[in-house]
Parts: C-alpha cells; sequence; structure tokens
C-alpha cells in the first residue's frame, strides 16, 4: 500500500505544476473576450468565432506533438538521455512543417466564413482579420509545446506553469496596447487580441528556449551545438505515434462545436444555459487531464526502466487518485450549481437550465476522469492507436447519435433539448471509460517482456 501512496504523492507533484499552466492558459482566453466585449459586441463574437476555427487546427498540431513526453520519458527512465536531443530535434522540424500547415489553412478561413450564408459581413471579416493576425503565433505556440513536451518527459513540469502566467502576464498589457490603441499603435478591436496572443506565444516560447538551454539539470542532454539535420525514420515514428492523439483530440473539439450548432436554433435561454454548463465543467476537466499528463510521465518513466508492474502501479494509483478528484468536483458541482450559474447570468430560465445541465455534469465528471486518464496511460504505454479508435466510437457512433435521438426527437423519450445532448455526453464518455480501462488491462496482461518491447519503439 505504502508504494501506491508514494506513486501518488510523484504524480500530484507532476500534475500540480500543468493544472495551473492550463487555469493559466484558460485565463488567457477569459481576458480576450472580456477585453474585445469592452469595446463592441461584434468584436467579442469575432474573437468568438476566430477561437472555435484556430483551437481545432492548432489542437490538431499539439497532439501530434505529443508524442514527444512518452519518447522522452522512455529515455529518461532508460538512462538514455544522451538521445532524448535527438527525438526534440525532429520534434522541432515537425513542429515547423505543422506551423506551414496551420498558417495556410487560417489564412484561408476568411474565405469559408464570408461564404457562410446566416453570419453578418462585418462579423466575418473581423473574425477572418482576427485569425489573420492569430496565425502567425502559431510557430511561436507549437516550437514552445514542443520544449514543455520535452521537460515533461523529463518529469519536469514546473517550467510550463510558470510560462503560462508568464504569458498571461504579457496578454493583458498587449491587449490592452492592441485593441484600444496605445503607445503608437492602431485601435484594432478584437483583431488585436490576435497580434496581442500572438505576440505572447513567441515570448512562451523565446522564454522557455532560453530557460531550457541554461538549465543545469538538462546540460546533459542538450549536448548538441547544431540542430540535426531532419530523419525521416525519427519523424514518422514521432508522427504516427501522435497521429491518433491529434485525430482524438480534433474529435472531442469538434464534437462540443456541433453540439453547439445544434442548439443554437433551439432559443436563447437553451444556448445561454448550455454554453454556462459547458464552461464550467470545461474549468472542472482540467484536473483530470493534468493527471494524465502526470500518468503519462510516470507509466513512460517506469517502461523505460524496464518495470512493467510498476508502471501498472503508477497506471492505477493515477486512476484511484482521478477518482478521487472527480468525486470532490462532483460533489462541489452539484451542491452549489444554482450559485455557479449566478456567477454567469442572473435571468431565472437560464440559471435554471445551467443548474440542470450542471447536474448532469457531476454526474459524467466520473467517467470523463476514467477516459482521460486512462488515455494519458494508454500514451505512456504508446499504445495510441486505440486512443483513436476509442474516442471515434464513443463519441461520434455512440455518444453524438445518442444525444441527437434524446435531444432533438421523440424516438425514445420525449425530446429533451439541451438535457439530452447531456445525457449524449455521459453515454459516450462512459463507453469511453470502459473501453480504456479494457484496453488498459488486456495490455498489463501481457507477458513484460512484450509490454517493454513494444514502448520501445
Amino acid at each position: 500500500m505504502q508504494k501506491y501512496f508514494t506513486e501518488a504523492r510523484q504524480l500530484l507533484g507532476l500534475a500540480i505544476p500543468v493544472i495551473l499552466a492550463q487555469v493559466a492558459q484558460t485565463a488567457m482566453g477569459f481576458v480576450d473576450t472580456i477585453m474585445a466585449g469592452s469595446v463592441s459586441a461584434t468584436d467579442m463574437a469575432a474573437v468568438a468565432i476566430g477561437t472555435s476555427i484556430w483551437l481545432p487546427v492548432i489542437l490538431f498540431g499539439q497532439g501530434l506533438l505529443l508524442a514527444l513526453t512518452p519518447t522522452v520519458a522512455h529515455l529518461n527512465g532508460s538512462g538514455r538521455r544522451n538521445k532524448i536531443i535527438f527525438q526534440v530535434h525532429q520534434a522541432i522540424w515537425l513542429a515547423v512543417f505543422l506551423s506551414i500547415l496551420t498558417i495556410i489553412i487560417l489564412w484561408n478561413a476568411g474565405l469559408l466564413l464570408r461564404h457562410l450564408s446566416d453570419i453578418d459581413p462585418q462579423l466575418a471579416d473581423k473574425a477572418a482579420r482576427y485569425l489573420h493576425a492569430l496565425m502567425w503565433g502559431a510557430p511561436g505556440y507549437l516550437l514552445f509545446q514542443v520544449l514543455r513536451n520535452q521537460c515533461e518527459g523529463l518529469s519536469r513540469t514546473k517550467p510550463g506553469m510558470v510560462l503560462g502566467f508568464i504569458g498571461l502576464l504579457f496578454n493583458i498589457p498587449l491587449n490592452y496596447i492592441f485593441i484600444y490603441g496605445h503607445f503608437g499603435m492602431p485601435a484594432l478591436g478584437g483583431v488585436g487580441c490576435g497580434v496581442a496572443t500572438a505576440s505572447v506565444y513567441w515570448v512562451m516560447f523565446l522564454v522557455m528556449r532560453y530557460w531550457v538551454k541554461r538549465m543545469p539539470a538538462l546540460k546533459d542532454v542538450n549536448h548538441l551545438e547544431v540542430r540535426s539535420a531532419p530523419d525521416r525514420k525519427i519523424l514518422m515514428r514521432l508522427f504516427w505515434l501522435g497521429l491518433p492523439v491529434a485525430l482524438a483530440l480534433f474529435f472531442e473539439v469538434t464534437l462540443f462545436a456541433v453540439v453547439a450548432l445544434l442548439v443554437s436554433p433551439l432559443g436563447i435561454v437553451d444556448v445561454a444555459g448550455h454554453q454556462i454548463a459547458l464552461n464550467f465543467s470545461s474549468l472542472m476537466f482540467v484536473l483530470p487531464m493534468s493527471m494524465g499528463v502526470a500518468a503519462t510521465i510516470r507509466v513512460g518513466y517506469r517502461l523505460g526502466q524496464g518495470d512493467a508492474a510498476e508502471a501498472k502501479v503508477a497506471a492505477w494509483t493515477a486512476q484511484g487518485v482521478g477518482i478521487c478528484l472527480a468525486c470532490v468536483t462532483a460533489f462541489f458541482t452539484i451542491i452549489f450549481r444554482h450559485d455557479i450559474a449566478l456567477l454567469y447570468n442572473d435571468d431565472p430560465p437560464v440559471v435554471l437550465l445551467a443548474a440542470h445541465l450542471m447536474l448532469l455534469a457531476g454526474i459524467y465528471q466520473f467517467s470523463d476522469s476514467v477516459q482521460v486518464i486512462g488515455s494519458g496511460i494508454l500514451r505512456g504505454y504508446k499504445d495510441t492507436r486505440a486512443i483513436f479508435f476509442i474516442t471515434l466510437v464513443a463519441y461520434w457512433v455512440l455518444g453524438l447519435p445518442g444525444g441527437y435521438l434524446l435531444a432533438l426527437t421523440d424516438v425514445v423519450v420525449p425530446r429533451m433539448g439541451p438535457a439530452g445532448f447531456w445525457c449524449g455526453f455521459i453515454i459516450g464518455l462512459t463507453a469511453a471509460a470502459i473501453m480504456m480501462i479494457w484496453r488498459i488491462t488486456r495490455i498489463q496482461r501481457l507477458p513484460a517482456s512484450v509490454i517493454l518491447h513494444r514502448s520501445a519503439k
């Protein structure tokens, strides 16, 4: 039992800085929305629409680069730290390619926006200009993610946390300068958020690069003076390891975007209640997601040490800690759901609906915790293809169709409105949790030699 408590302390020590880094990143989005909204509703809407396009594109790139974390953790655990820098250099090349692809996609996103029949032309123009400003931050953001993944793979999660808050500190004054037009800059409104955020991403990357270069604990890792040339073999290995994770992230983001579109014709009260509940549940999601990152690091490290039994301990300890955290967040959400809804809006029908949806959110936090930590564990085992198939089936074959039937049809029960989609979330996330646990146990039943050979690829 003592080894589980020791492992829990290790996991929490890794997860807490990741939680704080995510809080800082969420706060940046909140600040952008508030400051753009102070100019006009159109500017705030332009930032919201632009962000809804930016997130799936950039998260796909971020998901591909997540392959670096278990790779570094495995090399660190096996004592081959001198080989880590070669993996990092190839991840940098991958990030450069993804940056070019992201810029091309976002440059042409305006064409899509302007062809939507029900969008105001002025709004579409501002959203396109916001994306054109933001896209230049894509290289800085993705290169920062490479260095962050390197540090996290080496069990150093504090740099990501510190840089998250540095980014937030820079974001507020830069927003002030570019949104409102100060120090000789033109007043760009919501477009200024894109300029500020792109600048912040480059600041975060440059500071992280300086820090990593001069960190004494990484001196043996950073032993190459010249960046290695692109290596097709390593690049392909990172790409195929990260692709299922990237697709899974894309499926998750687009699922919530599709649900938002399906809810939008139901009326202002339904849309507002849905958004409130979704926003708050997204904040609670930070806890299990961070534990999933910690699980990837610890499982990868233990497998690198050649100890499949300790990797199993790390995996189930992460799930145990995650369930304990889910009990706390679910209790908090359910007990204070009306008070939480009032923080967002004081319209009684909106508060009532949001509180009802948060009751359902409290229920699905358990399965959400199990599935996202399970995904982190499978990344540690480098079994990322399973994550892709589980996510596809759970979200798009079970969750969304089930939610649609409950919300907008009378096939199963009288139509439930937004609550039906949230019941669909519960169905999808519960299915994902069951399949994740099944997959983990199946891997752990394999002979230790097979597990270690698979993880060393």
